[in-house]
Protein backbone atom coordinates (compact mmCIF):
# COMPACT_ATOMS: atom_id res chain seq x y z
CA UNK A 1 0.00 0.00 0.00
CA UNK A 2 1.48 3.23 -0.57
CA UNK A 3 0.33 6.16 1.74
CA UNK A 4 2.04 9.16 0.06
CA UNK A 5 5.62 10.79 0.80
CA UNK A 6 7.40 10.30 3.99
CA UNK A 7 7.62 13.24 6.18
CA UNK A 8 11.15 13.34 5.74
CA UNK A 9 10.19 13.75 2.10
CA UNK A 10 7.54 16.83 2.90
CA UNK A 11 10.74 18.57 4.56
CA UNK A 12 13.33 17.78 2.06
CA UNK A 13 10.76 19.46 -0.28
CA UNK A 14 9.57 22.54 1.62
CA UNK A 15 13.80 23.04 2.18
CA UNK A 16 14.29 22.77 -1.60
CA UNK A 17 11.37 25.04 -2.04
CA UNK A 18 12.50 27.67 -0.21
CA UNK A 19 16.07 27.96 -1.41
CA UNK A 20 14.59 28.33 -4.79
CA UNK A 21 12.72 31.01 -3.54
CA UNK A 22 15.42 32.31 -2.10
CA UNK A 23 17.73 32.32 -4.80
CA UNK A 24 15.02 33.90 -7.04
CA UNK A 25 14.55 37.12 -4.70
CA UNK A 26 18.21 37.23 -4.91
CA UNK A 27 18.19 37.24 -8.59
CA UNK A 28 15.55 39.43 -9.05
CA UNK A 29 17.41 41.96 -6.61
CA UNK A 30 20.35 42.03 -8.63
CA UNK A 31 18.52 42.27 -11.72
CA UNK A 32 17.07 45.10 -10.58
CA UNK A 33 20.31 46.95 -9.11
CA UNK A 34 22.05 46.15 -12.15
CA UNK A 35 19.04 47.82 -14.42
CA UNK A 36 19.50 51.08 -12.18
CA UNK A 37 22.87 51.19 -12.57
CA UNK A 38 22.50 51.15 -16.35
CA UNK A 39 19.42 53.72 -16.13
CA UNK A 40 21.92 56.13 -13.68
CA UNK A 41 24.93 55.75 -16.86
CA UNK A 42 22.54 56.57 -19.46
CA UNK A 43 21.52 59.70 -17.66
CA UNK A 44 24.88 60.80 -16.99
CA UNK A 45 26.30 60.36 -20.24
CA UNK A 46 22.59 61.78 -21.95
CA UNK A 47 23.52 64.81 -19.29
CA UNK A 48 27.17 65.45 -19.56
CA UNK A 49 26.72 65.30 -23.60
CA UNK A 50 23.54 67.76 -23.58
CA UNK A 51 26.02 70.24 -21.39
CA UNK A 52 28.72 69.49 -22.96
CA UNK A 53 28.41 70.54 -26.74
CA UNK A 54 27.69 73.99 -26.81
CA UNK A 55 26.22 75.45 -29.26
CA UNK A 56 23.53 73.11 -30.01
CA UNK A 57 19.70 73.90 -31.30
CA UNK A 58 18.32 72.78 -27.94
CA UNK A 59 14.98 71.65 -27.54
CA UNK A 60 12.52 73.92 -30.01
CA UNK A 61 8.59 74.41 -30.08
CA UNK A 62 6.85 72.88 -33.37
CA UNK A 63 4.08 75.53 -32.99
CA UNK A 64 6.32 78.42 -32.64
CA UNK A 65 9.57 79.65 -32.85
CA UNK A 66 11.15 83.26 -32.72
CA UNK A 67 11.65 83.72 -36.34
CA UNK A 68 8.01 82.49 -37.19
CA UNK A 69 9.13 78.95 -38.59
CA UNK A 70 7.34 77.08 -36.92
CA UNK A 71 3.91 75.58 -37.64
CA UNK A 72 1.77 78.74 -36.79
CA UNK A 73 3.78 80.77 -38.62
CA UNK A 74 3.25 79.01 -41.63
CA UNK A 75 -0.28 80.41 -42.16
Amino acid sequence: MCFGPSQAEKDAAAKQRSEAEQRQRHEAKMGAEQKREDISDALSARSASRYGSKGGKGRRSLLQSYTSSGFLGRF
